[in-house]
């Protein structure tokens, strides 16, 4: 699929020798290309506060003239008499690729300039480096007449120039701080024009090679402020979880006397006092008595007001919301208020699937509360500087904060060409990393400074890490490219595997182990976060990580496919010319539209705090483990439930919860074994299957979180009944031939809803074939198309990444030719006896099927070995599939659920009986075709129609299987060749309103391979969730059922 959203037809333009020129000679370069400078008369940045001043917004819709060729541009568009009348308009905030202004790039690694332009730092890419010309008006009444007035650009990438009433006041890059000017001398009362000036690209864009959609416009919120001549000019707070609070107000000329003065959360005066500046700076401690300390887990913030004052009286009044807290590195672990606390945390870019980089207060409060459903508690702003409100929610609903200044020169690698190395570039890295603490250090949620992300290590990095030390002693701060021989004080790696992490954490460290990125959460994946979890629980200096990413970047798009009004695109869905990393921007927890994956049902059960192991279940008792560092248990009640072969036999609440921080109690929940039997209407447990199921939740509201919902939960078994021995069934059915056709038939007795029936039944196995290509019971056909051996599934994004779709096409393209045929009967059963030609020169699979007069089936499916099974690679899965008509939508079954789980990532699912629609089976959130669907440990599965009309399918063990509307090659991109296929565009295939005009397409395996997730370009499944190429058998009963 390829979206053409402008047409700009040009001539590929290289670098040529004069620009390479202007680079290397030491000549004067325009702003916009000299990485020394990186502002014109922008205000020195400050912590961010609101005072009482006034303020106007100037968010809405402004003139816009979008200029492809920078040359060609109009140079005095700011002027007060220029006609603008042809202009067209864009929204303030807006992107311009999301408003008809050039196309959406998304590149991973690599400028959007890669393939078109070498890079040649300083200096961008000069040809499609478009410009955007804004203007509009506002008014000042007499009320701002007397005052300083300051504009505020929150957001502009790349830069921005900026002229108010004709006259040149400022310019600026950092694309994601804001940017602040003084223009008291440009304005007057009454009308006043704004012009700004923004291009694509500057040599500041080598410094934002971050891994996300390359936008350009203005991101966040445009206004103009008010502020006294005698103001307050900065505000710093150090506020200690002992109740100290360390303050600073930088004051202007002529201020005599500032006031601090600390309310509690009850809006009680905990502290103040008033003190004369010295030098423009008054300085200052109060202690609060009795503090309640801010966490994450308990956000209590206090309020701070701090006024200014002349001989006249008070000229300003701020106020800020401050939190008492401590944050240290001591004997190799983090500590927040001296508790080594657990970080389980997500990687989270600023994106709205409809705006881009626009995001709203609505918009965070969501991302805070899914958060908080999935038991998040630490965010990285991966990777630069968020909204300043992203921070004062993070404050006011409790997350931890990695604030991460904007650096990352991916794209220039790791070489000699690094700009870590770079000296031309160190003012840019200082300056990035130097506004962000400026900003963002009041905020307690904040408790690391990171200084920019996949940008090399180097003198740069180590003058930045410096720098922020100087300017705050109160925090770590960390950067991944220099954990071994460089500055930062957490060891923070990426993509660690199980046994990098064990290494280093079993050694003593002096540094905590932190996760700066883990657990690649792209597409289909998440296959083995409980084995980081195990690690993480066991190794006290390995305290977590952040998961890549928390939100897919995908972009809603409207659409014509057929069965879906909008697909999610993403990367080379625009056209043929821009570099693009495909679907790599899909890496999230949860969709882009806020939907939940899977996967995130795995993130929250491993993220939870409450952990439950039995001491006696037969008896009631269990162990209750709270894993939080500052709460105890008394805001939530347990509920619990004895399911008896998936229906509940007991159930009760346990209201009081009485266990510490960090603690364990035994709590008893009331009921022994004979409760069990007596509820339940049986003799004994044998032969049942019988599980303990006790969920967590609040009692009252939390937060973002309501009265009743759920926080953790933990399932354990009281009796796995054993699986039914294989046994000889009802004797022979009746037989007969036609050509290749062999076809069995009998009647089927069962219970009807109202008393015994019979229905007749046939089944024609095709001897050209070797498979069973019909099954009729009563006048329905059952089979679409046969059920044969399945050795491959649709291919996720990791098995991509890995090269697993070439590594193991022996068996994706494996075909079943039958190499022998034949049917003999025994004293039970007729025999259907089925080999076929060996798989490569690897594997031998064949199936025996027993077939009953009950019209049972009983095969066994097996794999030897052809001569060097030894050689071959692993197997997708091992098992069975066929098509059966789409009204058969009905998945019945008992094993885990009810969301999708794989081998490795089924810690979360819970053993029970589930009735689920076919249609549901399919993930549309992930954006591109993939596997999908798959339960495990069932120990039974029907798949019927309407009326309870279909198949039932055991086996002697537990097995994995899926009921989707799509085959696994439907759901494959590398089988589609389409690279650009979208899982929402399989809609109409789906037939969701006409199942019967569709399929169901029925897996069911002795095993498929895990998922992974230690990374999604190379990892494959641990070791315990391959399928090994090795002799193998699958017994499985496939059996009529009727209603």
């Amino acid at each position: 699929m390829k979206i053409k959203m402008t047409a700009v037809l040009c001539a590929l333009v290289l670098g040529t020798a004069a620009v390479a020129s202007a680079a290397t000679k030491k000549t004067a370069l325009p702003a916009w290309q000299d990485p020394n400078v990186v502002e014109e008369n922008r205000i020195p940045m400050t912590a961010h506060f609101q005072t009482d001043g006034l303020k106007l917004m100037l968010n809405g819709t402004w003139d816009f003239n979008w200029n492809e060729d920078r040359n060609s541009r109009p140079t005095d568009f700011y002027r007060t008499d220029y006609d603008a009348s042809g202009w067209d308009t864009m929204p303030v905030p807006g992107m311009w690729e999301l408003n008809g202004y050039g196309d959406p790039v998304y590149v991973n690694v690599g400028y959007a300039w890669s393939g078109h332009y070498e890079n040649n730092p300083p200096i961008p890419a000069d040809w499609h480096n478009y410009v955007g010309q804004y203007r509009r008006t506002f008014e000042l009444d007499k009320d701002w007449e007397g005052k300083d007035i300051f504009l505020h650009i929150g957001s502009a990438t790349s830069n921005v120039r900026v002229w108010v009433n004709g006259k040149e006041v400022g310019y600026s890059e950092d694309s994601k701080l804001e940017a602040r000017f003084n223009i008291t001398k440009f304005v007057k009362t009454g009308e006043n024009l704004i012009a700004l000036e923004i291009f694509r690209w500057c040599d500041g864009s080598y410094l934002e090679d971050q891994d996300f959609w390359r936008l350009t416009g203005i991101a966040r919120d445009v206004y103009v402020y008010s502020r006294e001549k005698k103001r307050l000019e900065d505000i710093r707070v150090v506020a200690s979880a002992s109740g100290e609070a360390n303050l600073r107000a930088d004051v202007s000329k002529g201020v005599t006397k500032v006031s601090f003065q600390i309310v509690d959360p009850y809006g009680n005066v905990a502290a103040e006092t008033e003190i004369a500046p010295k030098k423009n700076v008054a300085e200052t401690v109060l202690n609060v008595a009795d503090v309640k300390q801010w966490s994450a887990e308990t956000p209590w913030l206090y309020t701070l007001n701090v006024s200014s004052y002349d001989k006249n009286g008070r000229t300003e009044s701020a106020s800020i919301e401050i939190g008492f807290r401590d944050v240290c590195i001591q004997g190799g672990q983090l500590l927040v208020n001296g508790k080594p606390v657990l970080i389980k945390g997500a990687d989270r870019h600023e994106m709205n699937p409809y705006k881009g980089y626009v995001v709203t207060e609505a918009d965070m409060i969501q991302d805070i509360q899914i958060m908080k459903q999935l038991n998040i508690n630490a965010v990285r702003t991966s990777h630069y500087p968020n909204d300043p409100l992203w921070y004062t929610l993070c404050d006011r609903y409790g997350l931890y904060v990695v604030d991460e200044a904007n650096v990352e020169s991916h794209g220039m690698m790791y070489g000699p060409g690094n700009l870590a190395k770079n000296l031309d570039f160190q003012k840019a890295h200082l300056d990035r990393a130097r506004r962000v603490v400026q900003r963002d250090f009041n905020h307690p949620s904040v408790i690391i400074w990171s200084l920019g992300n996949e940008a090399g290590d180097g003198p740069n990095f180590a003058a930045s890490y410096d720098l922020v030390k100087s300017m705050d002693s109160s925090r770590p701060v960390q950067y991944e490219p220099a954990i071994w021989n460089g500055k930062t004080d957490i060891f923070c790696p990426m993509y660690y595997d199980y046994k990098d992490c064990e290494r280093y954490a079993s050694s003593n460290p002096e540094r905590p182990l932190i996760q700066c990125e883990y657990a690649h959460a792209m597409g289909n994946s998440m296959g083995g976060l409980k084995e980081y979890w195990d690690l993480i629980r066991k190794y006290p200096s390995y305290q977590g990580g952040f998961i890549w990413d928390f939100v897919d970047q995908a972009l809603y798009w409207p659409s014509s496919a057929e069965g879906t009004d909008h697909v999610f695109v993403y990367g080379g869905d625009f056209n043929d010319y821009d570099p693009s990393d495909n679907s790599f921007c899909c890496n999230g927890i949860i969709a882009a539209d806020r939907t939940l994956h899977p996967h995130a049902y795995e993130v929250a059960y491993q993220y939870r705090s409450i952990l439950t192991t039995p001491v006696d279940v037969l008896a009631g008792k269990v162990n209750v483990y709270n894993e939080n560092f500052f709460i105890d248990l008394s805001r939530y009640m347990m509920e619990w439930s004895v399911e008896v072969d998936g229906v509940q036999a007991l159930c009760g609440t346990v209201s009081s919860l009485d266990v510490a921080p960090q603690a364990t109690a035994e709590v008893s929940l009331g009921y022994d074994v004979e409760d069990i039997l007596q509820a339940a209407g049986i003799r004994s447990l044998d032969r049942h299957d019988v599980y303990l199921n006790v969920r967590y939740v609040l009692k009252r509201a939390d937060g973002l979180l309501q009265a009743g919902e759920e926080v953790a939960y933990d399932q354990m078994v009281i009796n796995d009944a054993e699986l039914p021995v294989f046994a000889d069934a009802s004797g022979l059915p009746e037989y007969g031939q036609d050509g290749d056709l062999h076809v069995f038939y009998g009647d089927m007795a069962f219970e009807g809803s109202a008393n015994l029936r019979v229905s007749p039944w046939k089944a024609v196995f095709d001897a050209s074939a070797g498979s069973l290509v019909s099954y009729v019971l009563g006048e329905k056909e059952m089979i679409k198309s046969p059920l044969a051996p399945c050795v491959a599934r649709a291919v996720i994004e990791n098995d991509l990444g890995a090269k697993q779709d070439r590594r193991l096409e022996l068996w994706r393209n494996a075909e079943f030719k039958v190499a022998s045929f034949s049917v003999e009967a025994t004293d039970f059963c007729y025999r259907v006896n089925v080999e076929y030609a060996p798989v490569g020169e690897a594997a031998v699979i064949s199936v025996v099927y027993d077939i009953y007069a009950d019209g049972t089936i009983a095969a066994k499916e097996a794999l030897a070995d052809a001569g060097k099974l030894s050689d071959a690679p692993m197997l997708p899965r091992f098992g069975m599939q066929m098509e059966m008509p789409g009204q058969y939508s009905t998945l019945e079954y008992f094993g885990f659920g009810p969301h999708e789980n794989y081998s490795d990532r089924n810690s979360s699912a819970l053993m029970g009986h589930y009735v689920q629609r076919v249609e549901d089976q399919y993930h549309y959130g992930y954006v591109r075709p993939q596997e999908s669907g798959t339960k495990t440990e069932i120990k039974w599965m029907k798949v019927i129609d309407d009326n309870g009309a279909g198949f039932e399918i055991r086996s002697d063990v537990k097995f994995s299987a899926s009921a989707l509307p799509f085959s696994w090659k439907e759901m494959d991109v590398r089988m589609l060749d389409n690279n650009q296929a979208h899982s929402l565009e399989l809609k109409a295939k789906a037939h969701e309103n006409d199942r019967a005009n569709g399929s169901t397409w029925v897996n069911f395996d002795l095993a498929q391979m895990g998922l992974a997730c230690v990374n999604s370009w190379g990892a494959w499944p641990l070791e315990e969730y391959r399928v090994k190429a090795q002799p193998m058998e699958f017994n499985f009963i496939l059996r009529p059922v009727n209603n």
